[in-house]
Formats: C-alpha cells, sequence, structure tokens
C-alpha cells in the first residue's frame, strides 16, 4: 500500500500545530466535507466587527460591500477583483449608518495592532467551483483568507505545489476563492517554502532568506514562522503589496529590509545607501519607500534623481503604474519652481538638471572641479 498520502499528511499535520503552538493561529478544523467554504467567513467576520462595537447595520452594509468587490463578475479578471478586495483591506470600507448619515470608515483588520486581529487556520478547505478543489492550507484574518498553502512531501519538487497553486487560478477550477487571496505559498520539507500572489509565475515565486539561527530541523518550519507570524505578516501586505499595471507583486527579502532600514534612517533623520545589484528591484523598492514616506512623516515630500533620460522615464512610468501620480520635471528652472511649491509631493528628475555647463563660462567649464568657485545649491541647478 501507498505510503505517500500518510507522508504528506505527517507533514501537514506538523504545520497546522506549528500555527496553533509557536504563531498563535486559532484551528478552525478539517474542512473537507463542511458546506459553503468561502473565502470570506461572514459569521466569523461578523463577529469581529461586532467585537469593536460596531452596529449590526454597519455589519451588514460592510459585508455587502466587500462580497461585492469579491465577486468576479462577467467579464472580470481575477486581478481586478483582487485589487478592489485589497482596497478594501488596506484603505477600510467606507459606509452609511443611513440615509443622510456620514460615511464611517470600517476597518476589516487592525493594522496598528496585529494581535487584537483574529488569525486562524483551517485545512483540506473543499471549495466548489467549476471543477472542486481542496487547498491544504488556508490563513484567515478577521475571517477573511488572505493566503493559502500548498504541501508536498520531501521527494516531490517544490514546484509541482506551484503548479498546483496556479491552476487552482484557473476559470476551470476555484478562480473566485482567490479574490481576497495577498499571498499564494508552496512548500516541503527539503526546499522549504516558495511565495509570491495571484497569479505569479513560476519562475518569479521567492524564497525567503534572513540571518537569523533556525530553531526548527527543516526549512519549510523556519520560513512559516518568519513570513506567517502574526505581525509581519500583516505587515507584508499593508506595506508590501503593489498592483503594477496588471500584474500583483510582493517583495523579496532584500527589498523588505532594505525599506525597514532606510525607515529607520527617516526616523532619526539620517541618511543612507540601498545598494542594489542589476535586477535586484530597486524601482519597486523606491515604490514601497515613498508611500511608507508619504503615510508616516507629515507633509512628506519625495523627489526621485537619476542619472539617465530612460531611466527617469522608467521611474515615471513605474509610479505611475501603480496608481500614484508623479510629476517629471522638464528643466532645471521647471524643479527649482517645482521644489519651492508644496505640490506635488513626488518628483522625479535628471541629476543633469543640478549644475551643468548651462550657467558656466567658457573658463570655468575647463577649470578642475576642485578649483571651480563654490555654487548654492540654488545657483547648482541650472535651467
Amino acid at each position: 500500500m501507498s505510503t505517500v498520502g500518510q507522508i504528506e499528511r505527517i507533514t501537514q499535520t506538523r504545520i497546522v500545530k506549528l500555527f496553533q503552538t509557536h504563531l498563535g493561529y486559532t484551528y478552525l478544523g478539517n474542512w473537507e466535507t463542511r458546506d459553503n467554504n468561502r473565502n470570506i467567513e461572514a459569521a466569523l467576520l461578523s463577529q469581529w466587527l461586532k467585537q469593536r462595537g460596531l452596529i449590526d447595520t454597519l455589519i451588514n452594509k460592510t459585508l455587502r460591500e466587500l462580497d461585492q468587490a469579491a465577486v468576479l463578475g462577467e467579464g472580470q479578471n481575477l486581478y481586478d477583483a483582487n485589487k478592489a478586495v485589497y482596497r478594501l483591506l488596506r484603505y477600510g470600507v467606507k459606509v452609511k449608518e443611513g440615509a443622510g448619515q456620514q460615511n464611517q470608515t470600517i476597518w476589516l483588520i487592525d493594522w496598528e495592532h496585529p494581535e487584537q486581529n483574529e488569525f486562524a487556520i483551517a485545512e483540506e478547505v473543499t471549495i466548489k467551483g467549476e471543477n472542486k478543489k481542496r487547498p491544504d492550507i488556508v490563513l484567515y484574518v478577521n475571517g477573511i483568507a488572505l493566503e493559502v498553502l500548498e504541501l508536498k512531501r520531501s521527494s516531490v519538487a517544490i514546484g509541482e505545489g506551484i503548479r498546483q497553486n496556479l491552476d487552482n487560478q484557473k476559470k476551470t477550477f476555484i478562480r473566485p476563492f482567490f479574490t481576497t487571496m495577498q499571498l499564494v505559498m508552496a512548500g516541503n520539507d527539503t526546499q522549504g517554502l516558495r511565495y509570491g500572489t495571484i497569479e505569479t509565475p513560476e519562475k518569479y515565486y521567492l524564497q525567503w532568506k534572513e540571518a537569523v539561527d533556525n530553531p526548527f530541523n527543516n526549512p519549510l518550519d523556519w520560513h512559516l514562522s518568519l513570513l506567517c507570524n502574526k505581525h509581519r505578516f500583516l505587515e507584508m501586505i499593508h506595506d508590501f503589496i503593489v498592483f503594477d499595471s496588471g500584474t500583483k507583486k510582493t517583495c523579496c527579502h532584500n527589498q523588505y529590509f532594505g525599506t525597514q532600514a532606510a525607515q529607520q534612517h527617516v526616523q532619526r533623520r539620517e541618511g543612507g545607501i540601498i545598494w542594489h545589484t542589476q535586477g535586484s528591484g530597486k524601482s519597486l523598492t523606491m515604490v514601497w519607500l515613498a508611500k511608507w514616506l508619504r503615510e508616516n512623516v507629515t507633509d512628506a515630500r519625495v523627489l526621485i534623481i537619476t542619472d539617465r533620460t530612460e531611466l527617469d522615464e522608467q521611474i515615471e512610468k513605474v509610479f505611475k503604474g501603480v496608481d500614484e501620480d508623479i510629476y517629471r520635471t522638464t528643466s532645471g528652472a521647471d524643479l527649482l519652481t517645482t521644489l519651492d511649491q508644496t505640490t506635488p509631493w513626488l518628483v522625479c528628475s535628471l541629476v543633469h538638471k543640478f549644475g551643468g555647463g548651462e550657467g558656466r563660462s567658457q573658463n570655468d567649464a575647463h577649470r578642475p572641479i576642485h578649483q571651480r568657485p563654490a555654487k548654492s545649491a540654488a545657483q547648482q541647478l541650472q535651467p
């Protein structure tokens, strides 16, 4: 008799225990035969909202708004529905108690106090779609499914779990279940964990790396303990998700730690450098850091300087791709005028706008830099 299922069952049982004992998640049960499993468990979410003092009228309207966002309508793609749900998760649901009343913001997640949320897991979650599927483990926060995890035995490559996740997101399977998902994971005991988000191609699934001791016997438990602890799990969703021109993306470890270090420097009013290699995601690091500055530093303004026109164009494209308006200066004079104003908050410019031959005399242009007369910051900005 084959022992394949038994081996995977042992791994899954251990991981369920890890979430309960090490990470503090509530175990909802084995939902293989439970009817009407959904990505929004209305009873759980209603209970959490009621504990926060909301009346039934506001709870019902909030649930209705969330359900409408999470439904895949005719011709709607998963990306757009997932983006609509994410906006409600991150910025709250705007509802009125009654006619003539002002909008209230109802928070589906307490981002500032992770421990005030209800973290839970269910296993063998049977979902009915065009074809029935059963994800191994689903993570819920306040009754909203935010992560799905597929587990494989050690002898099966982790890619099989990734491909299973991708298959589940197809129209012929359980695509509507993924409208609320923020992280999508696959793992085994030998390779550890790989993670992405909705519709992330297999080759772009990421591996977490962190310079801390591994107290576990295998990389899978270690990676899950790092990524799924309550504080970091919510932080990843709140601060490190972007919808970039049709592709949803999350951060790799170097972007996460680089952005965090920059935040600490800003809070101490210090400068610094983040060293990136080519292709390591510096544009998205800039996006996540700029967004954090905008939300956490009063009257923050961000100026992004590059040294090539194609990079200046790329920065503009990246920020506009994630729905952030960025102003691209046209000259040194334009840059000076823009900086003298209070808006826009986000600006990009070429370094050539600072100084240059246009404002120097013929003799001065040929003089070594260390022999040239010193200029004020304003004088260095030439049109």
